[in-house]
């Protein structure tokens, strides 16, 4: 069988369905704007370090950031362009970018409400687009097709490199299911289906090891992205926690959260 046969559009979507995952309504992000734009300043943030450092301005004047969160990307890239776009369906993070900005002196953001799902025609083409760490959507396949329309000289997306975000370790011992979300992969032959032949490069975050004093700081990782915990999830947390600090192998609990970053040149593209 041809690669060019195969449904990805189609195993993408089993895969998310699989996993349970459901869009996240704008007031869960809401919610954690203020904590997400304190990350941002963070100077040990080395996710930000290294994605910045990828992204070629070379010839572009404009920037469209999509799920651009509190102005993760364009905000640090504003100063060399003359004009950046973060677009959100988050309001509390538009306002968090907001505050970023007036704070940083930046005069040529504009921020625009909008998901991915919604119509993407009065959005301007600029000569850049981003989407940093917010890719997870429902339909993949039309969310890289609409980057590349909005985009002249680049695209720059990262993805999941690993199918989870919490040890399944720590999946089983609070009884859910094992969650195995769709990684870079799927983008890559999507994109190939598309005729686009994207470059694919790695970003390292090796996390630091739990600090063996800090349960609260640990539990407090997992309940972002597993939910809320109950008292009988925080209690087989922390025996789990009591076992692996008195064994030395804490850092077990937290795997490395390295992320793909799929780029490619759109004024290159074939057939899209």
């Amino acid at each position: 069988m041809s690669i060019d046969n195969i449904a990805f559009a189609d195993l993408y979507r089993q895969q998310w369905a699989l996993n349970g995952r459901t869009e996240k309504a704008p007031e869960h992000w809401d919610r954690r704007a203020e904590k997400l734009a304190q990350g941002c300043d963070h100077p040990d943030n080395a996710y930000l370090r290294q994605l910045l450092a990828k992204i070629d301005l070379q010839g572009a004047a404009t920037l469209l950031d999509m799920g651009c969160g509190p102005g993760s990307v364009c905000l640090p890239l504003a100063d060399k362009l003359t004009h950046v776009y973060g677009v959100d369906y988050s309001q509390g993070m538009l306002q968090a970018a907001r505050k970023r900005a007036q704070q940083a002196g930046v005069d040529n953001l504009r921020l625009i409400r909008r998901a991915w799902e919604e119509n993407w025609d009065d959005l301007p083409v600029c000569d850049i687009a981003v989407a940093s760490r917010s890719t997870l959507v429902a339909d993949l396949a039309q969310a890289l097709a609409k980057l590349n329309q909005k985009a002249r000289l680049r695209v720059y997306t990262t993805h999941l490199v690993r199918p989870y975000f919490i040890s399944p370790l720590i999946q089983r011992l609070l009884g859910r299911e094992v969650t195995a979300y769709p990684t870079y992969i799927y983008a890559v032959n999507l994109l190939y289906q598309m005729g686009i032949y994207a470059h694919v490069d790695f970003i390292r975050d090796p996390r630091l090891p739990p600090d063996p004093e800090d349960f609260e700081r640990f539990a407090e990782s997992v309940s972002w992205s597993g939910g809320t915990l109950s008292c009988e999830d925080r209690q087989r947390l922390y025996e789990l926690w009591q076992q692996q600090r008195r064994q030395g192998t804490l850092s077990t609990l937290i795997p490395p959260r390295d992320w793909a970053l799929v780029w490619w040149d759109s004024s290159s593209t074939a057939g899209v």
